[in-house]
């Protein structure tokens, strides 16, 4: 026999001694009232005020309910189901992260999570263009209490370049899938407003995220990124190596001002001073500003390019000149 069918027949055997002798148990009928509130409908005694609990998405009404149970929110899973039924919930709550600031019956739980009050401000996040994985990391481990850092390192490997940069709203405690999947979506939105320039290009999606990454770190101006990827795609197609010193940061943590000509000798697939063609995978996560350049080069007699001091990019169409360039401007 369940703990709830003993306790509510000892209440029935309670009740009816109760109604044989009624004026004499008036106190002892509303000690039987109390004990039933508190059993069935109060807080729990260790209610965890101003905890986050977190309904994953897909998480059945009996599923949810344990939870609760778990985390100190409600006594019974059965009473709250009830009421989730009698609000009209069917099988299902509001998935996503709540907040209890204070104690709450179960009736204002299951009214809670069947009309999806959170009783949480979302964080703002804004990831810029040409943010890396592990800015975006960092940014998200500042932002979000107990944010799962480790999960999110691995499930973003080989994702670099697909966390679409945007303002993004969590609430506190969001987990690790659920930001993702904002970070997929909007990726995908994103590349279906270019899909048919993309398409007219010819190029592999991710052979363009990897161009677009190295133009988001090459170039802040449109005009000079289109110009930069029909310099780029031209090497590619004349068999020269794509000497693009955005590659540095990512691979050593150093600019272009920093190189030595030991850095430029650097054993790395991404090196793209001592490795032709494309480096293997996006060193950024670009914007569509950048993927758009990528697929919308401008044709020029450019092979060379350099930016000053000031972000001024300088073009050359021979080695002879690039020097000269670099000499005026850099040197």
């Amino acid at each position: 026999m369940s703990f709830r069918s003993s306790t509510l027949q000892s209440l029935l055997r309670l009740w009816r001694r109760l109604r044989a002798r009624p004026f004499r148990s008036l106190g002892a009928g509303f000690a039987v009232l109390l004990f039933l509130y508190i059993l069935f409908f109060a807080p729990p005694f260790n209610f965890p005020i101003g905890a986050y609990v977190h309904i994953p998405a897909g998480s059945s009404l009996s599923a949810s309910a344990e939870i609760l149970k778990d985390r100190g929110i409600v006594r019974s899973p059965f009473l709250f189901k009830s009421f989730v039924y009698l609000f009209g919930g069917n099988r299902h709550v509001v998935a996503g992260e709540y907040f209890f600031p204070n104690r709450i019956t179960v009736i204002g739980v299951a009214w809670r999570l069947r009309s999806g009050d959170f009783m949480v401000d979302p964080v703002r996040v804004r990831v810029l263009e040409g943010a890396t994985v592990n800015d975006i990391a960092e940014l998200l481990t500042k932002s979000i209490p107990d944010f799962n850092v480790v999960s999110f390192e691995r499930e973003t490997r080989g994702k670099e370049g697909y966390l679409f940069p945007d303002t993004y709203f969590f609430m506190p405690g969001e987990g690790v899938e659920a930001i993702l999947g904002a970070f997929a979506n909007n990726f995908s939105k994103n590349i279906i407003k270019v899909q048919k320039q993309i398409d007219a290009f010819g190029k592999p999606l991710s052979d363009v995220i990897i161009m677009a990454s190295l133009l988001e770190r090459e170039a802040p101006q449109t005009s000079d990124r289109r110009i930069i990827a029909g310099i780029l795609w031209k090497r590619i197609k004349l068999g020269m190596p794509l000497q693009v010193d955005a590659v540095f940061p990512y691979i050593i943590g150093k600019n272009s001002y920093q190189l030595t000509v030991a850095d430029l000798k650097v054993d790395s697939p991404y090196n793209t001073y001592i490795n032709k063609g494309l480096p293997p995978g996006p060193i950024a996560n670009p914007g569509l500003d950048a993927i758009v350049a990528t697929v919308t080069p401008i044709q020029t007699s450019y092979l060379y390019y350099l930016s000053d001091r000031n972000g001024q990019m300088h073009y050359s169409a021979t080695y002879e000149q690039h020097l000269t360039a670099k000499r005026k401007y850099i040197d």
